[in-house]
């Protein structure tokens, strides 16, 4: 199996491919037309990006069968195109979400105690102890997280190291204003903060908004999280409160956010933009950031050498999987649900044909397999198939199926709720 990577990735991860006995072409600067050579070219069948685009026509342009985005978002790659060619969309989720969360702190203290502004000033030779000796401190004060994935969980441990109290609002925990319960808690993989930090459920992200002294952003970015963070959240914010975003620009609505900077003194800590440079270097001009109680660093948030040897290694366990078993770990364009109506249990000899046998007749049916599995029993005389169909099985097809093979032992037919 042959892997292109158009990213740069770790020698680490190289070397794990090539250990596995797979064929590795690695060229970091491939992107766009090249990009679409290169897939066509190499005949590749995995490719492994970070950041770089992959588009409809990219897919066409060779024989891939798997994309692994080496990170945790996946809105540079067009799924679902990938998902019209049946090709597999995988990412490495949580590998750096401790990467993410020791930023979005770094950023918290670096707004709390104007650290940037400090070195500058003493960089210029001024020394301005008296202004810089004025600032709030985390202790005590409430940290609103919008969004409690691996990211959201990470920021809720460091949390309750600084003493702070959290209010969230999260997809998957709904209600008023309350207490996270312990089950809530366990199935948010945040029950060991819970000993350390008081953790609030709000009802909708403004309602975090108005609680918090600091707002941090940590929803992966979706339809419907695009533009999330808009006006009527910032309206709730307090006077001078903090804001963080090191998930995605595009979740925050900028020219609200840049409204609020100007109206109500926020101060914010970026590391995405609403228009980001492609490439690594170029020029970048952004208004907010010509404000000084805007901080920004360079969408650097996952780019620990912990957090990418991490994601590098899981990349590997990926590929590998795929290219031993078939599977792949972390698909996100699989079907939730499929137009399944009825299942087809069939008990047989475990001998060639049969399952020819009775997908032939369901061609003939015009029934169209969803789904299928057959389990084998011990000692390999018979097994069970269970075969999703997108409709139901005339009584007369099911009587032709099972005559038609001596080695069919049983049919059932299950109707899917």
């Amino acid at each position: 199996m042959k892997v292109l990577v158009a990213d740069p990735f770790e020698e680490s991860g190289l070397e794990g491919l090539k250990a596995a006995g797979l064929e590795v072409v690695y060229d970091a600067a491939l992107k766009d037309d090249s990009l679409s050579d290169a897939i066509r070219t190499s005949g590749a069948e995995v490719l492994v990006v970070r950041g770089t685009k992959v588009t409809a026509a990219m897919l066409d342009a060779g024989r891939l069968s798997l994309i692994v985005r080496a990170g945790a978002g996946y809105n540079t790659i067009d799924v679902a195109a990938a998902s019209k060619r049946g090709i597999y969309v995988s990412n490495c989720p949580g590998k750096n979400a401790i990467a993410v969360a020791e930023l979005a702190f770094a950023l918290i203290l670096a707004l709390d105690r104007r650290l940037p502004d400090n070195v500058a000033e003493l960089r210029a030779g001024r020394w301005n102890k008296k202004e810089y000796s004025s600032a709030r401190g985390l202790f005590g004060r409430t940290l609103g997280i919008l969004g409690v994935g691996s990211i959201g969980r990470e920021m809720i441990h460091r949390a309750a190291s600084f003493g702070m109290h959290v209010v969230l609002w999260s997809r998957r925990v709904a209600g008023e204003d309350r207490p996270l319960t312990d089950e809530e808690a366990r199935e948010l993989g945040v029950e060991a903060a819970m000993r350390a930090v008081t953790i609030d459920v709000a009802p909708t992200p403004g309602d975090v908004a108005a609680r918090a002294d600091i707002l941090s952003v940590h929803l992966a970015l979706a339809s419907e999280t695009r533009g999330l963070v808009d006006d009527s959240v910032f309206a709730r914010m307090k006077p001078g409160a903090l804001f963080v975003n090191t998930a995605r620009g595009e979740i925050v609505d900028h020219a609200a956010l840049l409204s609020a900077v100007r109206t109500k003194g926020l101060r914010a800590g970026l590391d995405v933009f609403a228009h980001e440079p492609a490439g690594g270097v170029a020029e970048f001009h952004d208004e907010l950031l010509t404000f000084p109680t805007v901080y920004g660093t360079h969408h650097i948030g996952a780019s620990t050498e912990q957090a990418q040897e991490a994601v590098a290694a899981e990349t590997v366990r990926i590929i590998r999987s795929y290219a031993a078993t078939g599977k792949v770990p972390n698909v996100v364009n699989l079907a939730t649900r499929t137009p399944a109506t009825h299942m087809l249990v069939v008990r047989h000899r475990d001998k060639p044909g049969v399952l020819a046998h009775v997908f032939n007749h369901l061609r003939r049916g015009n029934l169209n397999v969803q789904e299928t599995e057959n389990i084998v029993f011990e000692g390999a005389e018979a097994a069970v198939a269970r075969i999703n169909l997108d409709g139901a099985l005339l009584p007369a097809l099911c009587e032709q199926i099972k005559a038609g093979n001596g080695d069919i032992l049983d049919l059932q037919i299950v109707e899917l709720s």
